[in-house]
């Protein structure tokens, strides 16, 4: 019965004795379940995987684009971006940016360039060449680059843009410099590319502004991409501002030393360079302080082209002494007999050729005249200085608003010499040497001869106004009887046998044969009784011109003003210059005419004032006799003819004032000045005979 016992009390201890060895072993045991320590170790460990899977989840749920603040930092590390967004943002402005600049790059356009960059002043010249007047409201004359010498360019390029040629066309820290002086209410000078500078002047305005200086930049980069840098500087140099009232260097040249800009030297081209910078600033002659300046700056600028290679050190040691330019004038106007002889010049000038007023407003023309500058300037003193010895408006009611008009014709070829419009252009706008209204009277009857000698030699066969060089052989017989009387009559001033002699070969005999001279058609008379005595209204340049028939044998040419026309360096077609010479009467009655006309001069002049012989001249004029509201004197001689007539008109009052009591009761109805200012006026321009 005990066996069984011991075989299981056995079994037991053997079972302990294994299990005892396993549990010293722990849990790597083989075949055996964990205890409780270790299912509760795997059960935290499985909690704690579980717990930060969720963290980990919550946290890709939560987390944003941009980590700023940033999560999981303390205090000011909180506030410190990350290397990563920082680059990040600097990448997607610059790339913003980026696209913004080419888009708006793109669609940029470049304009025409604006009125006052295409705008050009139109020059007039004297007969000798030099500048008379600059007329426009911007004075500037566009020049090729060819005509500004290389030196000028290396002064320029040198003192404003000395990497024009190889920049972009814009400088960004310039325009970023102008940009915060904007902001801070400063000035924008100075930082600009000769580009900007260029589009600046020809597409934009000088409006000082954020918005301003965005276009220029966009249009800077475009011209410059677009545009031959050869034609970018020569447009700067055609539309910067020089002072002076002048713009583009041609005005500047002739403003500072009255050349033109092919001609300045490479001392004048660096004064020229910098005034650029300023020319309130650096005009010599504005002040001792400017003196100074300009000095230093034209000094530095010559320095600074042996720098940048333009200039060797050789050449620039020649120039030591400044260049002192001219004194400033005022600027060009048409005051006193400037604008008279504007006008003429322009009616001429669109008489010959297609130019228009409108193309005239546009400007750019160079318009060389006839006008002789010391016979104008004679020609006024010689009005003034009767006016002023003769005329007296305070005294005598009779002598206000009196009017003088004269002109002064080349016989040889019709140039006109010099005119005398009025007292001043801009405050007297009719030209009085050239307007049709005031009545030739006894000054026409010269004509009226001439027909009748015309008719009495070769009947209604006489020459008519075309070219025939050589003249008709006279005539042996004399004068008759009744071209003996229109001689005496033509010298006493008698009316009425010019009145039967017009109604005997009639009046449109008399008009053609005047027409033929050169008095213009529109501005003939009605043929009535009195058409024989001068109520016709020539010009004053018309009828000095009409009486060179007599001093030419016979022979008219048309008056000119203008010789030559150029625009932009091309000459304008337009025939201008002298014309063909035509035969208007023959020579035999252009002498038996001046015969009379001869004897007219000596009595209306009287002797020369000093030693000298009496100057041949032809002279027609009206006297006592004439009842007209109009005195008139032409005086005719191989070099000159000039006519002056003197008429009194009042502002709103269509008919002429009469001339009666002018300048006193011995005046001869104002008859007796015409002949005093021709005779002063021919003193003067004509040089003494032996």
């Amino acid at each position: 019965m005990r066996l069984p016992h011991k075989r299981r009390a056995d079994d037991t201890s053997s079972t302990d004795t294994t299990g005892s060895d396993e549990r010293a072993q722990g849990p790597q045991r083989v075949g055996r379940p964990p205890g409780r320590a270790e299912r509760r170790r795997s059960a935290r460990r499985k909690g704690r995987s579980a717990r930060a899977k969720g963290r980990s989840a919550r946290s890709k749920a939560k987390r944003r684009l941009i980590d700023f603040p940033r999560r999981g930092r303390r205090g000011w590390r909180r506030w410190t971006p990350s290397w990563k967004l920082v680059c990040g943002l600097f990448l997607f402005f610059v790339a913003a940016l980026t696209g913004l600049f080419v888009t708006v790059y793109i669609q940029v356009e470049i304009p025409d360039p604006h009125d006052s960059a295409s705008r050009q002043a139109t020059v007039y010249y004297w007969a000798d060449g030099s500048r008379m007047v600059s007329v426009g409201n911007v004075n500037r004359q566009d020049v090729k680059l060819a005509q500004v010498p290389d030196s000028v360019e290396g002064a320029v390029i040198s003192a404003e843009n000395a990497d024009f040629y190889s920049d972009s066309g814009v400088s960004v820290t310039g325009i970023g410099r102008a940009a915060v002086n904007i902001f801070k209410g400063k000035e924008t000078q100075g930082g600009s590319t000769i580009t900007q500078q260029y589009v600046k002047n020809s597409y934009l305005s000088q409006d000082q502004t954020v918005t301003r200086k965005v276009k220029e930049l966009f249009l800077s980069l475009k011209v410059s991409n677009q545009r031959p840098k050869a034609e970018i500087l020569e447009g700067y140099l055609n539309t910067s501002w020089f002072g002076r009232d002048a713009y583009g260097v041609q005005a500047a040249a002739y403003a500072y030393y009255g050349i033109p800009a092919k001609d300045l030297n490479p001392s004048q081209g660096a004064l020229l360079a910098a005034v650029l910078k300023g020319a309130e600033s650096f005009d010599p002659s504005l002040s001792a302080d400017n003196h100074q300046r300009a000095e230093d700056r034209w000094s530095w600028i010559l320095d600074r082209q042996v720098t940048t290679g333009s200039m060797s050190a050789e050449e620039r040691a020649k120039y030591t002494q400044f260049p002192e330019p001219k004194p400033p004038v005022k600027p060009t106007s048409q005051a006193g007999q400037t604008g008279y002889l504007v006008d003429i010049a322009n009616k001429y000038l669109k008489s010959r050729s297609g130019i228009t007023d409108k193309d005239l407003a546009g400007g750019g023309y160079n318009v060389h005249t006839t006008f002789e500058k010391d016979k104008v300037l004679a020609l006024t003193k010689a009005v003034e200085q009767v006016r002023a010895e003769r005329l007296d408006p305070k005294k005598r009611p009779e002598d206000e608003y009196v009017q003088v008009g004269a002109a002064s014709i080349r016989p040889k070829d019709g140039a006109v010499i010099a005119v005398y419009g009025g007292s001043d252009a801009i405050e007297h706008f009719t030209n009085n040497a050239d307007t049709s209204g005031v009545p030739a009277a006894s000054a026409f009857k010269p004509f009226v001869y001439a027909a009748a000698l015309e008719e009495e030699r070769a009947g209604r066969n006489r020459p008519t106004a075309t070219a025939d060089p050589a003249p008709p052989k006279p005539e042996p017989a004399g004068p008759s009887a009744s071209s003996l009387a229109l001689h005496a009559a033509l010298v006493n001033s008698d009316h009425t046998p010019f009145v039967e002699v017009g109604k005997k070969i009639g009046l449109t005999t008399v008009k053609e044969v005047a027409v033929a001279s050169g008095l213009r058609e529109e501005s003939m008379a009605k043929l009535e009784p009195t058409f024989s005595i001068g109520t016709s209204t020539p010009s004053a340049v018309r009828l000095a011109s009409a009486y060179t028939t007599f001093v030419n044998q016979g022979r008219a040419a048309d008056p000119y003003s203008v010789t030559k026309v150029e625009r932009n360096g091309v000459a304008v077609n337009g025939g201008f210059g002298p014309g063909k010479p035509r035969r208007a009467i023959s020579a035999d009655t252009a002498a038996a005419v001046g015969s009379a006309l001869r004897q007219v001069s000596w009595t209306a002049l009287g002797p020369p004032k000093d030693a000298r012989p009496l100057v041949p001249s032809w002279a027609g004029r009206t006297g006592p006799n004439d009842r007209m509201n109009s005195a008139w004197f032409i005086g005719a001689t191989p070099e000159l003819s000039t006519s002056v007539a003197m008429f009194r008109t009042k502002p709103d009052v269509p008919q002429l004032l009469p001339m009666q009591g002018v300048g006193g009761p011995d005046s001869e109805r104002g008859s007796a000045f015409p002949p005093l200012i021709w005779k002063a006026y021919n003193e003067a321009v004509t040089p003494p005979r032996p």
